[in-house]
């Protein structure tokens, strides 16, 4: 495949008097798992949703397997799961239900979507809970139940936000580990996570946005090799220009 699996060329996004992005430019090849990073407000969750369809850009184009997504939605949206930061799921529906819905919108064929919602919901031990309703669920429950209904359609890309929110500690290795094979297989995923150590291990290549403006993209191993303990919370806290967290902890704890 010769084209990005995803493409973002100028893309700019106001809320009112605030610019969440400022004319972005990012391209993810086929077969990477690339880190979205940033502090609050950076406009991670907001290029996320753009990338997915749920948000308009104001300017710019978006390309997802080679499909323009404002002059071929369809197509472009077919390609993509995506688990937002906060589950996009129909509470009152079962989990079961949600499934199925998530089938028949993605056309899925009905036997193999059962039996590869069989095979995700028992990796992430929800098989037990496919007859109850999702408003019912606890925060971790949610979140693999919306990781579920993202992997089901088999996408060729996947966004995810915050992916490991609430995960127990074996979800979150199996996520991990879904993440990696996936991307060995020619997959492409765009994780964007505040936690770095979790970056470092899994991501090929790190993007840090601040302001709306990028301000590095590099393989995760030169900006470790670049940091001055190894670390991608030293170059994360150096482009941001992030406040000497320590030094304010530190005066804080002198006062208590």
């Amino acid at each position: 495949m010769s084209e990005p699996a995803i493409a973002l060329e100028g893309v700019r996004k106001q809320y009112g008097e605030a610019t969440a992005l400022v004319g972005l430019d990012l391209s993810v090849p086929w077969g990477q798992v690339c880190g979205l990073l940033g502090p609050n407000g950076a406009g991670k969750s907001t290029a996320l949703r753009i990338i997915a369809g749920v948000l308009r850009a104001d300017s710019g184009t978006i390309t997802l397997a080679g499909h323009d997504l404002a002059a071929a939605p369809l197509d472009a949206r077919r390609a993509l799961g995506f688990v937002p930061d906060e589950g996009a799921l129909y509470g009152l529906l079962t989990v079961v239900e949600h499934l199925a819905l998530v089938s028949d919108l993605h056309e899925i064929d009905p036997a193999m979507a059962t039996a590869r919602g069989q095979e995700l919901t028992a990796l992430f031990e929800i098989d037990d809970l496919l007859g109850r309703r999702i408003d019912t669920l606890s925060k971790g429950q949610r979140q693999k139940a919306s990781l579920v209904a993202a992997l089901l359609p088999d996408p060729r890309i996947l966004l995810l936000d915050e992916p490991l929110s609430g995960l127990d500690a074996r979800a979150a290795k199996v996520l991990r580990d879904l993440l990696r094979g996936l991307a060995d297989r020619g997959r492409a995923v765009l994780y964007s996570s505040h936690v770095l150590d979790v970056v470092e291990r899994l991501c090929d290549r790190a993007v840090i946005i601040a302001d709306g403006v990028l301000v590095a993209d590099a393989p995760t191993s030169e900006l470790l090799a670049q940091s001055q303990d190894a670390t991608l919370e030293s170059v994360f806290h150096q482009l941001t220009r992030a406040a000497d967290v320590q030094g304010l902890a530190d005066a804080f704890l002198d006062g208590v």
